[in-house]
């Protein structure tokens, strides 16, 4: 994106896979071709974040099928579950920005919205 006034070049934000100590977003204005030390690193970060969540998912199916299972398991559960969905849900936000923008094909439904 070029600001025509000032001649300069705005390139987008990166979402992070973590966050601040406070809790809110981090995001990196990354290096023109997306190679820098900290973009390298986050994307480390999303593919441990995704590789926990799968096997999470994996252990969950487990202790859920299991009649065994005590109520403080299956909640503990539910809490690493929530983080992970977050987390997950994290990377696939930060990539999708990072997606290009297809050009206008002249289909003016909104997104999801059934051709029928």
């Amino acid at each position: 994106m070029e600001d025509v006034e000032r001649g300069t070049t705005c390139r987008a934000t990166r979402l992070l896979p973590w966050t601040s100590p406070e809790g809110k977003p981090c995001y990196l204005i990354p290096d023109d071709d997306g190679s820098g030390y900290l973009s390298r690193l986050a994307d480390k970060v999303e593919s441990v974040q995704l590789v926990m969540g799968e096997r999470l998912l994996q252990h969950a199916e487990a202790l859920i099928s299991d009649p065994a299972t005590g109520s403080t398991e299956l909640r503990f559960l539910s809490a690493q579950l929530s983080e992970s969905l977050r987390a997950v849900l994290r990377v696939a936000e930060s990539r999708g920005a990072r997606l290009p923008v297809p050009e206008s094909d002249g289909d003016d439904r909104e997104p999801g919205e059934s051709l029928l």
